[in-house]
């Protein structure tokens, strides 16, 4: 039987490709509700709050969750979407939420860029930049002191590699060897700025050096590639062996916020959209699978028409849900005294 090496162990061919498709069927997942919430927002006013889609860069968050524990943490951005659909979110509450319905996952008040979920170990997103990165860092210090084998994850923008509180993070996090990852989506663009406008030397993995910690740059549309990497990071930090900085290249197809493409900004070229459209990680992990024999064309139909289903009774679940009480508005804002 042919193996295939993931993290320091090995595995079947047959668990290989299980993966795969687990895999395969979350970015799916993550990409039909996203197109579903783009579909919304260009029909009218049902959601209100900011949005920020992530439509193409699917295999970073799936890549990534698909090697963490029920247990582990991960933390989350302003465009979080896709860390907590892969993490194991419900998209019935996460639709709820973008609604600000009373039954959504932060009951109505996060909106898009303030999803929690706590029961599945996704603590929180931030609208901040950044923000995140410290509270995954402290999240791990916790797991540390507590002498326990869980492991953090910060995903972030590469326009969160020009705050402070980055770079002590990673210092805090490699002096203390804490379990925690640094996944860096590097989508190119810090909001409408282009990396290179920005940073003096645009290979993120390189900051990894300064601070005596593994850094790799993987492609960030080949779930593969990013389940490899990160699944060894992972480990190592599960093992005590300290944090790592992972940069995955990738791409998002839809503007920094909202439903458009944005080409008429003047801000990025249509050739430059189409070329990482035509790097789709949703079709390249679909090509794998089919290539492979372990996808035939009726079964892909069939996980189409399932999850489209799932989004359909997600929205409906979403329009039905009542909004939050006023009575309920100061509720979980202020601690109670003792």
């Amino acid at each position: 039987m042919s193996k295939r090496p993931v993290a320091s162990q090995e595995i079947t061919e047959e668990a290989w490709i299980a993966t795969l498709r687990k895999m395969y069927v979350t970015m799916l997942r993550i990409r039909r509700f996203e197109e579903k919430v783009a579909e919304v927002l260009r029909s009218g006013s049902e959601i209100i709050c900011p949005v920020h889609l992530s439509i193409g860069q699917e295999a970073v968050a799936a890549g990534v969750c698909a090697n963490l524990r029920h247990d582990d943490y991960a933390f989350s951005t302003h465009r979080s979407h896709a860390h907590y659909i892969a993490k194991g979110g419900d998209i019935k509450t996460l639709m709820a939420e973008l609604h600000g319905r009373a039954t959504g996952c932060s009951r109505g008040r996060g909106g898009s860029m303030h999803l929690a979920s706590a029961d599945i170990g996704f603590p929180g997103s931030s609208a901040i930049v950044a923000g995140t990165i410290p509270l995954a860092t402290g999240a791990a210090m916790s797991f540390s002191l507590q002498e326990k084998d869980t492991v953090a994850v910060a995903f972030f923008g590469d326009g969160a590699t020009n705050e402070g509180v980055f770079y002590e993070s990673l210092n805090f996090a490699s002096l203390k060897k804490l379990p925690v990852v640094f996944v860096c989506e590097n989508n190119l663009y810090a909001t409408h700025m282009p990396a290179s406008s920005c940073l003096a030397d645009t290979d993120i993995r390189k900051k990894a050096e300064m601070f005596n910690m593994p850094g790799a740059r993987v492609d960030g549309n080949d779930a593969t590639e990013v389940f490899q990497v990160s699944g060894k990071a992972i480990e190592d930090a599960r093992r005590g062996r300290g944090p790592a900085l992972i940069v995955c290249m990738t791409y998002r197809w839809l503007g920094h916020v909202g439903p458009n493409y944005d080409l008429d900004k003047g801000l990025r070229s249509k050739d430059e959209l189409e070329h990482w459209m035509n790097r789709c990680p949703v079709r390249m992990a679909e090509k794998k699978l089919l290539s492979h024999g372990a996808l035939s064309e009726a079964e892909r139909d069939q996980i189409y028409q399932d999850i489209e289903q799932e989004v359909k009774e997600a929205l409906a679940y979403a329009r039905q849900s009542p909004f939050p009480n006023e009575d309920e508005l100061l509720n979980n804002v202020f601690a109670t005294s003792r």
